[in-house]
């Protein structure tokens, strides 16, 4: 499911005319030469793409860490939904900096507001804008970053890339431009919620070195509540404890450290997902993976699998109580051959030790000569914590992407009550859903 492509016409002035646009000193007619093959007589095509997902749910993110704030455009959102900001601020408020002393100690209230798209606290169908603004900038904290590369940043490749780049605060690859991500991750997931009873979860299961036991957490019964109970965001109160120390150990050292993130999808509605190219665990690991720090994703039973045979590792189909074919065991992670077959889906992603630091490295200046230095600034000595509502949000952004397609595909004509399930709830249980 790529990003969509927009495409912008400069029209009027070939390329070697820019009217009253005057370019940098640098690009004199001496050293910047425009192509030959470009006849005046061609138009200028910019095509951008990159921060937009989804193709009927379709969000594009906009701003930077430093800039004047960040937000999001929700395109595709069905009409009628109950929305306010209120709904958004929740999951933002779990996200935001300055939580706690194991997260950065920026202070931002990460406070949103709705500027298009609903009416009478009511969704229209059109493109909802959700705005947040940036209130505790430190432009003066990246000065050494703006003349050498951070190791392990983004630093560089957006140097390599586009020839220019916004320094303070790493511009569009800080984990700032998340919060158009967790907003429009609110509204999936209150979407998924109301139509099909879809709970998504996820928690830290793993903090460096200190590895939450899977036994430890049943998937059936965690609750938000659980999770919500300590500042590392760990559903056991005792691995909670140890995680903690392990950040709080690299904090006081201007270290970091990494982990892992779980997340589990309840209620999911069967048959979400497109078999080859789309496949739902293939668009659930590149949305993950496109957040911040990502270096890994695992989708039920993982790499572990592969030390199993087909016998052990096999899901074997029963009948439950309800005359329902359901699986014995879950290693497929709620999904096989593409399609989500209504068993909970789980799946872990890595995430990489934050990469500025206050220890001294080696790195080379945008000068290209070998320096070091000391990173300032304000940064989370571990991601994982404040990861957990961005895993969700991508997770959602997915799932009611799939949940429209499956809806528009094979919904418009009646099911075929002998092996397809309707996608949504029943009236009844659709009114005891708490939103």
């Amino acid at each position: 499911m790529a990003s969509s492509l927009l495409t912008k016409q400069f029209i009027g002035a070939p390329f070697s005319s820019f009217g009253s646009v005057q370019l940098p000193s640098k690009f004199t007619s001496s050293n910047f030469q425009i192509p030959a093959h470009r006849s005046q007589h061609k138009r200028l095509e910019i095509q951008a793409a990159g921060s937009t997902y989804g193709n009927y749910f379709r969000i594009t993110t906009f701003g930077e860490s430093h800039g004047g704030g960040v937000g999001c455009i929700i395109d595709g959102c069905p009409p009628r939904l109950p929305l306010s900001e209120s709904d958004m601020q929740v999951e933002l408020d779990r996200r935001r900096p300055g939580q706690s002393r194991i997260t950065t100690p920026r202070k931002e209230t990460d406070t949103c507001k709705i500027s298009s798209g609903t009416a009478d606290g009511l969704t229209t169908g059109s493109p909802i804008k959700v705005e947040v603004p940036n209130t505790d900038q430190r432009g003066n904290d990246y000065s050494e970053m703006s003349l050498a590369y951070r190791p392990s940043h983004a630093d560089a490749t957006y140097d390599f890339k586009y020839g220019v780049r916004s320094v303070q605060g790493g511009g569009r690859s800080s984990a700032r431009e998340t919060i158009g991500r967790v907003a429009a991750g609110a509204v999936a997931k209150k979407i998924l919620k109301l139509y099909s009873g879809t709970e998504i979860l996820a928690y830290v299961s793993q903090v460096h070195n200190v590895v939450l036991p899977e036994d430890l957490v049943d998937n059936q019964t965690v609750t938000l509540e659980q999770i919500e109970s300590n500042i590392v965001r760990c559903p056991n109160p005792e691995y909670a404890e140890k995680m903690i120390a392990a950040i709080d150990y690299v904090r006081v050292r201007g270290d970091s450290v990494g982990g892992v993130v779980t997340c589990i999808v309840r209620n999911v509605p069967r048959g979400l997902g497109t078999p080859v190219f789309d496949k739902l665990e293939a668009e659930l690991a590149k949305a993950c993976m496109s957040l911040p720090a990502t270096k890994g994703f695992e989708f039920g039973s993982g790499f572990a699998g592969t030390f199993m045979t087909g016998s052990e590792h096999n899901d074997e189909f029963i009948m439950d109580e309800h005359d329902r074919i359901r699986t014995r065991t879950n290693r497929s992670g709620g999904i096989q051959g593409g399609i989500s077959n209504g068993e909970i889906i789980n799946m872990r992603i890595a995430f990489k030790p934050t990469s500025t630091i206050a220890r001294k490295q080696q790195t080379v200046s945008r000068d290209k000569h070998e320096t070091e230095l000391i990173a300032r600034g304000r940064h989370d000595p571990c991601v994982v914590p404040r990861a957990v509502p961005m895993v969700e949000a991508m997770v959602a952004l997915v799932l009611v992407d799939q949940l429209m397609a499956q809806y528009a595909q094979c919904m418009l004509f009646p099911i075929n009550p002998a092996l397809q399930e309707p996608l949504q709830l029943s009236t009844t249980e659709s009114a005891e859903i708490t939103l």
